[in-house]
């Protein structure tokens, strides 16, 4: 049967309307297979969040030292705000410390607010650390507040809680909730001694424990619990301290480590620390955070290569269960208040120890 022949081009176009059909077909099938789509009922997987590792420093001399008219110079020489040098230099996260009345107002609830902004301001995630004390609290110190003297352990419980609750309530009504809050300080041995000590009475510093829990959940549920031990090494301190907790039914978060080692044993104390944080992975299932370090000023290179190692062991640990590294106080330099462990060096520039953040 005769047929009337296409218009001139008629053929080709035909043959491209229908490699264009194959293709819109072809690509169809090809989506729904990597979306899932192609299967009835299967709803495409959501994307996967992953958040950052944390680079941080505790700064909570920065106040007090600008007052002493301390300034602080960046490794090009010019004057700058020293968190911003900080976070220039890769970081991205500020750790504060908290006393309940100290003699001097330094890192009191109104100290910890301004530098708490400054850090807000800045971008910049934050970590509150409650010592519990006027002063220091640490593996040689515990001391109750002035203000706490004479309490029963009921009573010294309430003022955990009341004045954990209060510091953070008064960060939150200024618009500032931190990610990270740590009740108490290098708790080897308890906390608010005599009546907290852990070897003396487990189940009393546990009871505290948990009241610094409860006031920070109270506040913000989302914000994570730290306890937090000294030397990240040793894993016989932080396996009886954290099965005490357990035994005495009380919750944290994440397990917070310090280590300072020195120029000739870094190496070794990483490994020893990366061991220790498997095991207490696997023990308890927490996260870990290794919340202050530190290295002689005047030995930057060491300190750079105990940093890098560290920062890359962290990372490497499966399922993201490190959450990061903070430098204690890296801005010290000249000696400030007798601390040589700074990362700044005399003129208050930053040394190459701090290019481990980068």
């Amino acid at each position: 049967m005769y047929r009337t022949p296409p218009p001139k081009g008629g053929v080709l176009l035909l043959h491209m309307k229908r490699m264009l059909a194959h293709f819109i077909t072809v690509f169809i099938l090809w989506a729904g297979v990597f979306s899932g789509s192609c299967k009835p009922g299967k709803p495409a997987p959501s994307p996967v969040s992953v958040i950052p590792f944390a680079k941080g420093a505790d700064v909570s001399w920065i106040t007090e030292m600008e007052a002493n008219g301390r300034k602080f110079y960046n490794s090009s020489g010019f004057e700058e705000e020293c968190m911003s040098i900080l976070k220039n230099l890769g970081m991205n996260a500020i750790r504060l410390r908290v006393w309940v009345n100290p003699a001097a107002g330094w890192n009191n609830s109104a100290d910890v607010l301004a530098k708490a902004l400054r850090t807000k301001n800045l971008g910049m995630r934050m970590m509150i650390d409650f010592h519990y004390s006027d002063t220091w609290a640490d593996p040689g110190q515990q001391a109750i507040p002035a203000a706490w003297a004479g309490q029963s352990l009921a009573e010294l419980q309430t003022s955990v809680y009341n004045h954990t609750y209060n510091v953070l309530a008064n960060l939150k009504n200024n618009g500032v909730t931190p990610e990270w809050v740590q009740v108490g300080n290098e708790n080897d041995n308890g906390m608010l001694w005599p009546a907290g000590k852990a070897s003396l009475d487990m189940a009393a510093f546990a009871s505290l424990v948990k009241q610094g829990y409860n006031a920070v959940k109270a506040v913000n549920p989302s914000i994570k619990v730290i306890v937090h031990l000294s030397n990240g090494y040793d894993n016989n301190l932080y396996r009886w301290i954290f099965d005490g907790l357990i035994s005495n039914g009380v919750n944290w978060d994440v397990i917070g480590m310090s280590l300072y080692p020195g120029p000739a044993d870094w190496s070794t104390r990483n490994d020893q620390c990366l061991y220790n944080i498997n095991d207490l992975i696997s023990r308890y299932g927490r996260e870990v955070m290794i919340t202050e370090v530190g290295m002689s000023w005047d030995q930057p290179a060491a300190c750079q290569a105990f940093l890098t190692d560290l920062i890359s062991k962290m990372k490497a640990v499966p399922g993201n269960k490190v959450l990061g590294v903070f430098y204690w106080e890296p801005q010290c330099s000249v000696n400030w208040n007798g601390y040589p462990k700074g990362a700044f060096d005399n003129s208050g520039r930053p040394t190459i120890a701090l290019n481990a953040f980068r």
